[in-house]
């Protein structure tokens, strides 16, 4: 039986930790969600890296534009974009029945921002801007030079998901920046109601550091990361338990979630569902890839287990200080490692980029230049607003042509106007076929000849034996 009901009804929410074009396109994405799998989606440079360098589901954005002259991180961010808005409008439903408890999609500031506070705000600022979705999250690292952009974006009425959180001295860190944003925002006289922020604190990769330090068959190997994340769970009941956030609480501000990243089992000698069977609980979060989504669907085990054996995950943390390992340092070499890794992928994404725009380009030949030249103009022109609004003058400044292109653009509202036709054709469809016509014949002229055309070559294998020719 599929667990995740069960998940659920303990209060901790799954999210997927992947997104890519295909599953936005073809409805996976959408049955995930339709389904109850999952309730909200995470993305970094890694997961863009995979989803763009191993297909070539984005080649139809990208190559356009490559031909009006774009360089790789400004493609990337607007391939990106297209990715999270599509994303969160799949999960909106989920969002408003849970008046903003879930349906969050996340997207990451790039991570050479990662040392970089006023820069990190601004992107941020930038990105939830040209998102433009109630349930974005901008993904912030918990970095010494993040934390003060975690308060500022907050302030600014960002949704915040801070990530790459590794010690529970951080964490509590991370919490203070949480609480010190909604007073900000609050002070500053604004509704902190809506405002939602989770930290991601990161498991597996823990016990992934920690065990090769380990003598062979100690009992502390595959036991650090999962009290360490108990512990946080400890601090988190505490911040979130205490009057200062009950202040805030009574102003209608929501708890900061803990979240779970990093979930998947590194070492196969522990079993796959290990970080989440072992951290489900109240008011969390964890993010799961597929191949760990996948495992415990088919055979996790849904029990609140995040406040059981406290105890004995501040044992574990005690016998592994006095076997001299330092969680300090610990922690330090993963947040390094973690924000290298995030860039090195970010790096070689736009690398990818680069070489999918410069095949773009050579494909286009001598036309390039001239190309780019065009879109330029049509962009100091501001083309795309015209047509759409649409203003004649774009195309002609003849009040006689002016006239007839008012009556030539229909096709802008086509794709919501026809909705309204669609009963009708159906209705008229239903009757041809109960009069017993099985052949027609449409006499037309360009579009009203084309379209008919297109849609019964694409429909082809639903005429059923019905004939249909066209005079043009």
């Amino acid at each position: 039986m599929n667990p995740i009901p069960k998940l659920t009804s303990l209060g901790q929410s799954i999210w997927y930790d992947n997104i890519e074009r295909r599953l936005l396109e073809n409805g996976e994405l959408a049955a995930m969600i339709a389904r109850g799998d999952i309730r909200g989606v995470t993305s970094n440079p890694s997961i863009f890296q995979n989803a763009i360098a191993k297909s070539h589901d984005y080649d139809s954005a990208l190559v356009p534009l490559a031909w009006a002259g774009w360089t790789p991180e400004p493609i990337f961010w607007q391939l990106a974009i297209e990715d999270i808005q599509a994303a969160c409008d799949l999960f909106r439903p989920l969002y408003d029945e849970t008046d903003g408890g879930d349906g969050y999609v996340s997207l990451e500031v790039s991570p050479y921002l990662a040392y970089k506070t006023e820069e990190t705000v601004r992107q941020a600022a930038e990105l939830w801007e040209r998102v433009n979705r109630p349930n974005l999250m901008i993904k912030i690292p918990a970095t010494e030079a993040g934390l003060p952009a975690i308060r500022q974006a907050l302030a600014r009425g960002i949704n915040v998901n801070v990530t790459l959180i590794f010690s529970i001295e951080r964490y509590r860190a991370v919490m203070d920046a949480y609480l010190s944003g909604l007073e900000d925002r609050l002070a500053a006289g604004h509704d902190i109601r809506r405002l939602a922020s989770v930290a991601s604190f990161f498991v597996s990769r823990m016990d992934s550091k920690v065990d090769p330090r380990l003598p062979a068959g100690s009992p502390l190997r595959g036991k650090v990361a999962i009290a360490n994340a108990k512990l946080a769970y400890q601090a988190y009941l505490e911040v979130f338990g205490g009057e200062r956030f009950a202040r805030l609480k009574a102003q209608g501000a929501r708890i900061q979630r803990p979240l779970w990243a990093s979930t998947s089992t590194k070492n196969p000698a522990y079993p796959d569902t290990l970080y989440v069977d072992e951290l489900i609980g109240p008011d969390t979060v964890n993010t799961v890839p597929p191949k760990t989504l996948a495992a415990f669907k088919d055979h996790g085990t849904a029990r609140q287990t995040l406040t059981a054996g406290v105890d004995e995950a501040r044992q574990v943390l005690a016998n592994l200080a006095a076997v001299g390992i330092s969680l300090d340092e610990v922690t330090r070499e993963l947040e390094e490692e973690g924000v290298q890794k995030f860039a090195d992928a970010f790096t070689a994404l736009l690398e990818t980029i680069d070489q999918h725009r410069r095949e773009a380009v050579d494909a286009l030949g001598d036309l390039w230049t001239p190309t780019v030249g065009r879109v330029a103009e049509w962009k100091a022109d501001d083309a795309p607003r015209r047509i759409w609004e649409p203003d004649p003058a774009f195309w002609t400044d003849d009040p006689d042509g002016q006239a007839e292109i008012r009556i030539r653009t229909g096709w802008l509202e086509a794709p919501v106007a026809s909705r309204a036709l669609a009963a009708e054709a159906r209705s008229f469809g239903e009757q041809i076929r109960a009069e017993g016509i099985r052949k027609a014949l449409l006499i037309g002229m360009g579009g009203s000849s084309l379209a008919p055309e297109v849609i019964s070559r694409v429909f082809a294998d639903r005429l059923d034996g019905f004939q249909f020719a066209i005079l043009d």
